[in-house]
């Protein structure tokens, strides 16, 4: 499996020919370093929560229009893109098969922002190999401990670096990706890394320094 980051918390997810996207959202395409038409070949797209910066709806209309995708993702979303007629498959807890990739849908809480309204949301375990918490380090996940590759948000207003950091020790990753940094400047992208990376290496989890679109990880 290829993993390609695209600034933010934007995975393209590739195995046996067909290809995967994770929440498309605004921080990836505001400055043009991606465009839509990278995603022209996606099967499926998955929004694990309707925040903008997971989930831009004019971005996401012309890539399900570039490439015929489907969207998969909550209820709130899909009640959000109904006016743009863009279908949305509900996703429920458990069990997804999408082409060659299996994942398994965990209703998980939104970590608490200044907003009256949390959203509903969804962590997946894919293949087995990958967790992609969404914006959630619930306890939930403990039950993923050891996990080979750890999708990790490093950056956000419901987040400081210590509890990147106890979250990332808690979970003991073979791997970590992190992501939900799309706001940084690029200069602050690499200290933050720099911070993390021999933090976590020092309890043996490798860290990938993914700090331009389009690097990737290979499982």
């Amino acid at each position: 499996m290829k993993i390609t980051k695209y600034i933010h918390s934007c995975l393209l997810l590739e195995k046996d020919g067909q290809q995967l996207l994770f929440d498309p959202g605004k921080f990836s395409f505001i400055e043009g370093l991606v465009k839509p038409e990278t995603f022209r070949h996606v099967a499926q797209v998955i929004i694990t929560h309707d925040h903008p910066d997971h989930l831009d709806v004019d971005i996401l209309k012309q890539i399900v229009n570039l490439s015929g995708a489907q969207v998969f993702s909550t209820q709130e979303v899909a009640d959000k893109l109904h006016p743009q007629a863009i279908p949305v498959r509900v996703i429920e807890e458990g069990t997804l098969q999408l082409g060659p990739f299996t994942l398994q849908a965990i209703p998980v809480p939104h970590e608490p922002v200044l907003d009256d309204h949390l959203p509903k949301m969804f962590a997946f375990i894919i293949d087995n190999q990958v967790l992609n918490p969404a914006d959630s380090f619930s306890p939930i996940l403990l039950n993923y401990k050891g996990i080979e590759l750890l999708v990790l948000p490093v950056m956000a207003p419901f987040l400081t670096e210590l509890m990147v950091a106890d979250f990332a020790k808690q979970m003991q990753p073979k791997q970590i990706l992190p992501v939900h940094d799309g706001y940084a400047k690029s200069f602050f992208l690499q200290q933050r890394y720099e911070t993390y990376g021999p933090y976590v290496e020092k309890l043996g989890i490798q860290f990938h320094y993914l700090t331009e679109p389009g690097q990737a990880v290979i499982l």
